[in-house]
């Protein structure tokens, strides 16, 4: 277990020198909590980030971790959200820049007027994570049977491309309550994305003669977009506490760096194999965080209700999990 926590111990360590250094014991407080809640709205995805990555080769776990640490924690929390400002105000991208580091409450201004996109987008393609899992034909094992197994879920999941009928007929209502083009460009997008990552990752295996590893690149595409999708919504919600964007970077990064060792974690201990449903919980809390989201576009809810939500469906999921080994034995 050390193993695999031990580079993001260090950093927290390193980062809570760093913030006494720089702002006092406010500063330790706000980036302690700001990696917790990273690592509460995300855990859900490092659940998915194992199941994903125990398929792909070893050269592509290695460059999880070599290429996606810096993606995560600089490009993710930091690039994409000025990207996104830039794209929604009349500044431009050199101006966006400055204003996150020297007129922050600004930026956090320009940001908070284009979380609908980031809710739209993210929303939209955790919807379909979520949905794809529910209605896999080939899936064996069903946590709440009552809901994963009846005659109308086998039914639908039948119906080719269910997942994307109903993504378009959400979007449609989405956008006609809505009433913002934009809003629907990006919901869209999300679902179109997904889409492609899926459709590149299923020609390159059959072009591999049905190799049963992942594609390297569409994997390593799909776990940082799924990535973004779980920690835009979060940097979003980190203002709350700071304008101060070190504090954020550092903060969510630190979090971002605890997800990725859980995940390695899982994959080495084989955690999906010996708790059998905790893949379904982390699946359930990923819809329910898809449906928040898409809410979000509309009324505000806090991001210590989303955290709560998707820590108790894993949590049901680990306590069934162990009930039913104890069964078996």
């Amino acid at each position: 277990m050390l193993k695999n926590f031990w580079g993001s111990s260090l950093s927290l360590a390193i980062a809570i020198a760093i913030s006494f250094w720089f702002w006092g014991f406010n500063g330790v407080y706000i980036v302690a909590f700001l990696a917790l809640l990273e690592v509460s709205l995300s855990f859900d995805n490092a659940v998915v980030n194992a199941k994903v990555l125990a398929k792909m080769e070893p050269i592509w776990r290695r460059r999880f971790i070599v290429w996606g640490i810096p993606i995560a924690v600089f490009g993710v929390r930091f690039v994409l959200p000025v990207l996104l400002v830039a794209a929604v105000s009349e500044m431009t991208i050199a101006q966006t820049f400055s204003f996150a580091f020297s007129d922050p409450a600004r930026y956090a201004a320009e940001l908070e007027n284009g979380q609908n996109l980031i809710h739209a987008f993210g929303g939209a393609f955790l919807l379909m994570v979520a949905m794809d899992f529910y209605f896999d034909r080939n899936r064996e094992v069903h946590w709440i049977k009552a809901l994963e197994n009846n005659l109308l879920t086998r039914k639908i999941a039948a119906i080719n491309s269910i997942s994307v009928i109903i993504a378009v007929i959400i979007g449609i209502v989405l956008l006609a309550q809505s009433d913002s083009a934009s809003v629907g460009i990006a919901y869209f997008g999300g679902v179109a994305i997904y889409e492609i990552i899926n459709k590149v990752d299923e020609l390159v295996s059959q072009n591999n003669s049905g190799a049963t590893t992942r594609n390297g690149v569409a994997g390593f595409i799909y776990l940082e977009t799924l990535d973004a999708s779980f920690s835009l919504d979060g940097v979003v919600g980190a203002f709350a506490l700071s304008t101060n964007i070190f504090m954020i970077m550092i903060g969510l990064g630190v979090g971002a760096l605890f997800v990725r060792s859980l995940t390695l974690y899982f994959v080495a201990k084989g955690t999906l194999a010996e708790y059998r449903y905790l893949e379904h919980g982390a699946h359930y809390a990923i819809f329910a965080l898809a449906a928040i989201m898409l809410i979000k576009i509309f009324f505000h809810i806090s991001e210590f209700i989303t955290g709560s939500i998707g820590a108790m469906f894993i949590l049901l999921a680990f306590c069934h999990s162990v009930v039913a080994n104890r069964k078996i034995l």
